[in-house]
């Protein structure tokens, strides 16, 4: 006799937690998108997914605005409970960013001086982290463009990253009024060594895609542009063989002088041009999945999540100290840095004057209008 005389409850609950109210298909907006899933030769498998979550605003790099957040936390809990994806793509619309962090419009003309409503703010980034850390199903970061200082925290929340090479990545806090304290101070000295940790966060250098790969932060690096015979090509602005150069490795720096002006344009002109193709990317992405669909579900989500506790770890005894001392930021060096960059387009410079800034503060100046006055750029003569 089997088991069929024991009753039971027909029929699947919905463990859904948001609904399609947070997300869009008009930027600034998040979109989300099922996948069917393929095997190897391209081939449809009925009735499995892969969820696909993209930054949507393109035309400010794909920051993300604070209905944008709400829209990927969304995502990520959606994703979790759906019981047809096998796994978790977080993208970026475009070839530029993947996303270059908040968006600094709107911290700079809402939530600068207002420190309540940023630290209301942080608690949503803070929910869109642990969304990405506690996501069931494998995240993978589809890199295709920039990740930069929010962008490169939430990408390292994620499991895996695979990157177009022309995207570069790095932090702006110290240089932007802000610090790195999203993620990046807590996920980075998991993946880099503890002095490139610390010189990612403060000095606010862009590593090549190349560079960070031989650093250990991704997966796969791929080229996205194609020459003039329409074979594929390397990233022309990055040194690609390893070489000593005043008796260190030199690898994936940037080119310099004529070499490097002569490859940017002609990067340039094929991103103008649209001129690009994420052929490589994709099937990467789509082979990744198609390992973990192969996989038993709740042993794949255990050996994720196994890895995951060490950057949870740490995540979860700083954030919520971190989201106040961002929210006091807000009336002093944060208001300067976001007001700056702002206001670059009046003032020709996206940073403050900070050998002012400090010499005021070595005098013992009194921080008020007249000094922020002074050590933020001037308008422009017209």
């Amino acid at each position: 006799m089997g088991l069929e005389w024991m009753p039971r409850e027909h029929g699947k609950k919905n463990h859904d937690r948001y609904g399609t109210e947070h997300w869009g298909t008009e930027a600034p907006c998040v979109v989300y998108e099922k996948k069917p899933l393929t095997d190897p030769k391209g081939n449809v498998v009925k009735g499995l997914y892969v969820s696909w979550i993209r930054l949507n605003n393109p035309s400010q790099y794909n920051s993300y605005t604070t209905e944008m957040v709400k829209g990927v936390i969304a995502g990520f809990e959606n994703s979790s409970t759906d019981r047809e994806v096998v796994a978790t793509v977080f993208t970026g619309t475009g070839a530029n960013a993947f996303c270059t962090g908040g968006n600094t419009k709107e911290y700079s003309e809402y939530y600068s001086m207002r420190p309540e409503e940023y630290g209301s703010y942080m608690e949503l980034f803070n929910n869109m982290v642990d969304s990405i850390l506690m996501c069931k199903k494998p995240v993978i970061n589809r890199v295709n463009g920039m990740r930069v200082a929010g962008g490169q925290e939430i990408g390292t929340a994620c499991d895996l990253t695979i990157t177009s090479d022309l995207a570069i990545f790095g932090q702006a806090g110290p240089r932007h009024g802000s610090a790195p304290v999203g993620g990046a101070s807590d996920f980075l000295p998991s993946y880099l060594s503890i002095e490139d940790a610390m010189w990612s966060c403060v000095s606010c250098e862009m590593w090549s895609a190349y560079k960070m790969a031989w650093k250990g932060l991704l997966t796969k690096v791929l080229p996205v542009l194609k020459d003039e015979k329409g074979a594929w090509a390397r990233n022309p602005q990055i040194i690609t063989d390893k070489f000593i150069d005043n008796g260190e490795i030199v690898y994936g720096e940037y080119k310099s002088g004529d070499a490097m002006k002569q490859a940017r344009g002609w990067v340039n002109e094929k991103l103008k041009n649209n001129d690009y193709d994420f052929a490589l990317l994709d099937a990467e992405t789509n082979r990744i999945c198609w390992i973990f669909a192969n996989l038993f579900p709740g042993c794949l989500a255990k050996s994720i999540d196994g890895i995951r506790q060490k950057k949870k770890f740490f995540w979860d005894t700083m954030k919520n100290d971190h989201r106040h001392w961002l929210a006091a930021n807000m009336m002093g060096e944060a208001y300067l840095g976001f007001g700056a960059f702002n206001s670059k387009k009046i003032t020709g410079t996206d940073t403050i004057d900070f050998i002012k800034y400090r010499q005021l503060v070595a005098e013992g100046t009194l921080v008020n209008e007249k000094f922020m006055e002074d050590v933020l750029g001037k308008p422009q003569q017209k």
